[in-house]
């Protein structure tokens, strides 16, 4: 059967169901609610946490569409895998019973790995997966996180977040691919078409959830839920690319920016949910608001006069399904509004039918237990290989002086600092639990630093500090057992966080943290610096000290592993940044910034740029040339470089193609990344790249608006070398 006639038959399903569905069914499955509202007493320990009469309360008295999260919130945490198929089996026996049969869609926040799934497999987050620059490690891991999250007996993944990140303030900086649009649009893809394949009913394949549409991760402050200020040019050409992408990826569900842009809330801009979503990027899915946040149009936006008007303004902008979470709200203010007319039958019919469709393409109307069997889809070996490898890919080597990595394993090493040996600082936020910070709850058989170091090396390996992250660090014994040893490795960054938890001040590093290294520094041993933690803390004062430098940010469960592996160099690190890593706290100048921004006093001058990353070997670009100077408009134009190993161990290297518009109607950034690849090389090894720009690739937004290819000269860029062509009128 082909795709056409498979949507065709959906569409004819969707039609005959609806025109069965009472307005009580309907208004019904635009209804998402926490699990909370079905559980027990404490069900976060239960054995069975559902509560049999709670159940039937929501499914047959309110039809609900959607259940999301674990028993219970705010004290969500992980669940044995048993225990969430017979959650989740509970719940669909029941819905099997309704009138019309119609499958509850459980939502997850699945964001590195089945997070909510006790002993999962968890992968570095998105920004350490966009480091490894390696889209293929990409789309593995969104294989290996739907085949997890089907096991559980979940249905739907509440990932990737594809807004870019750009403000390192920002407390979810760490859950985007990065400050570039093209980095971020091609790791995201390849996630969505892992976690999805060519049809995402399949028992081992999932509907993903493009979040946060759209701007959410450009706060003017930084804080987490504030206005971001975007001018409609720097949207399209920032912010929207990634999300279209992502349609085209083919998810089927977008959750909605939880603050406001310009004024407007997410969940009350139409022109965002409707007029460009639907109108422009042709999506066909359904959107879902984020936590409470139609309720909070009037409650903390004060846009609506009342809770009705709110559920009104948001379902006429274009949200189809509402996570309420706690209660019934929605459903009885929405049934009010359809049955007064102040929303039209036409709009319910339309976001029902969305979900319908969605919950048809997820083969849920086909399903009577959960999709895939625990044995062979849970925690296999070749996961846990995937999950090593792309942490080993994700740590950048930002300074090596004098080669002092790798590390002896003979070498005698002080290890010190708040993330030595804790696991949680490696995985962040939505590890576990909400916040990601119980550390009793990881599991003991991962290494930390600390134990990964131990395990590698037979020299003496001593450790001062704290079994929390927050223990003060007894300075003074520190220094002394740094007088004693080869070498310091001290392991500094950040605590796990996210969302409003996550807010701070400065990105500045804690002040303990600083006064312990530069007590370290004052007795004159090697010193490697390792950082944790989710936004680029400020290290400048003591990365200019240290011999080298190490960029960890949250790697994931193999973390430990993977930093040992590099430290002593069985692993060559292969890291790229994929946000410039500021030299202090106010001086934030993205990549692709535009020529005024280094211009006379202004400069581009991070601790480390973009793409910046070391290596035990060396690489070199050489050839870099066009398949013609001069292309028509509308033409693609191909490029070919080579990229050959010139030093002594084999490695992994990225190649980046940059594109600059020498002139244009709109002022053009210095240069943008528009293609990459990654390959592996044998000392001398060479290999040659063909890689093709578009007429995408060389567009911008004009002055009206519209994304034009004006006619001019174009400078390509790959390593050291630069190539030019025109683009000229027919």
């Amino acid at each position: 059967m082909s795709a056409q006639e498979a949507n065709e038959i959906i569409e004819d399903q969707v039609r005959t169901l609806l025109a069965q569905m009472t307005l009580e069914e309907k208004v019904g499955q635009m209804t998402q609610i926490d699990f909370s509202v079905i559980s027990v007493e404490n069900g976060q320990d239960a054995e069975n946490p559902i509560d049999p009469a709670k159940l039937e309360n929501a499914i047959f008295n309110h039809h609900v569409g959607s259940i999301l999260n674990t028993p219970t919130t705010p004290n969500n945490k992980a669940q044995p895998i048993q225990k969430w198929r017979h959650m989740t089996q509970t719940i669909r026996e029941l819905a099997a019973k309704t009138r019309l049969k119609i499958p509850v869609i459980y939502g997850i926040d699945a964001i590195h790995g089945a997070t909510y799934t006790q002993n999962s497999v968890l992968f570095p987050q998105a920004i350490s997966m966009a480091a490894t620059f390696n889209t293929e490690l990409s789309f593995k891991t969104g294989e290996i996180t739907a085949r997890e999250v089907k096991a559980s007996g979940l249905d739907w993944n509440f990932s990737p977040v594809m807004d870019i990140g750009r403000q390192p303030l920002w407390p979810r900086l760490w859950e985007t691919y990065g400050e570039d649009v093209h980095l971020s649009s091609a790791l995201g893809s390849a996630f969505i078409q892992g976690h999805q394949g060519d049809d995402f009913a399949q028992a081992d394949k999932a509907p993903t959830c493009l979040k946060h549409y759209v701007g959410y991760s450009y706060p003017l402050n930084g804080k987490d839920r504030s206005p971001a200020w975007i001018g409609e040019r720097a949207l399209r050409e920032y912010f929207l690319p990634s999300f279209a992408a992502g349609v085209k990826a083919g998810a089927p569900t977008v959750m909605i920016n939880s603050a406001e842009v310009d004024g407007i809330p997410g969940h009350a801009n139409y022109q965002y949910l409707t007029t460009i979503l639907r109108g422009e990027m042709g999506f066909k899915g359904f959107t879902v608001s984020d936590w409470e946040d139609i309720i909070r149009l009037y409650t903390r936006d004060k846009m609506a006069a009342s809770p009705r008007q709110a559920v009104k303004i948001a379902v006429m902008a274009g949200v189809d399904m509402s996570m309420v979470p706690f209660d019934f709200s929605f459903y009885d203010l929405l049934l009010d509004l359809a049955k007064t007319g102040e929303v039209p039958m036409s709009r319910i019919d339309e976001a029902v039918s969305r979900i319908l469709r969605v919950k048809y393409q997820s083969g849920l109307f086909d399903r009577t237990e959960p999709a895939l069997a625990v044995e062979g889809n849970f925690v296999t070996d070749e996961a846990v290989a995937v999950n090593r490898q792309a942490a080993r890919e994700a740590i950048v080597l930002a300074k090596n002086d004098r080669q002092i990595l790798p590390l002896s394993k003979q070498a005698s090493i002080l290890v010190t600092g708040p993330t030595a040996n804790l696991l949680s600082v490696m995985n962040g936020g939505w590890t576990i639990t909400w916040q990601g910070s119980k550390e009793e709850l990881y599991p003991q058989d991962k290494l930390t630093l600390l134990k990964a170091i131990q395990q590698k090396t037979s020299g003496k390996v001593t450790y001062v500090g704290g079994k929390n992250f927050s223990d003060e660090i007894n300075i003074e014994q520190a220094v002394n057992a740094a007088r004693q040893h080869d070498v310091v490795v001290l392991a500094l960054g950040e605590k796990p966080y996210t969302e409003t938890e996550g807010n701070i001040e400065s990105l500045n590093l804690d002040p303990l943290q600083l006064q312990l290294a530069r007590a370290i520094f004052e007795i004159g041993k090697p010193v490697v610096l390792i950082t944790f933690g989710g936004r680029p803390r400020i290290i400048t004062e003591i990365a200019d000290k240290a011999q080298a430098v190490v960029l960890g940010f949250l790697p994931g469960m193999e973390g430990g592993s993977a930093m040992a592996d590099i430290l002593f160099g069985d692993v060559n690190p292969s890291g790229k940044l994929p946000i410039s890593y500021p030299r202090q706290t106010n001086d934030v100048v993205p990549y692709d910034h535009k020529p005024l921004e280094a211009y006379e006093g202004n400069q581009y001058r991070p601790l480390y740029p973009f793409a910046h990353g070391l290596s035990y070997t060396s690489f070199a670009t050489n050839g870099l040339r066009l398949s013609t100077d001069q292309i028509e408009l509308g033409e693609s134009i191909d490029v070919t470089v080579n990229v050959k190993n010139t030093g002594a161990r084999t490695g992994k290297e990225a190649v980046l193609v940059y594109l600059h518009d020498a002139a244009a109607s709109v002022t053009r950034p210095v240069k943008q990344l528009k293609a990459f690849k990654k390959v592996e090389l044998a000392p001398g090894q060479e290999q040659s790249l063909q890689f093709t720009l578009t007429p995408q690739d060389m567009s911008l937004i004009g002055i009206d608006m519209q994304r034009v290819v004006e006619a001019g000269e174009f400078k390509v860029m790959v390593g050291h070398e630069t190539a030019e062509f025109k683009v000229v009128k027919h």
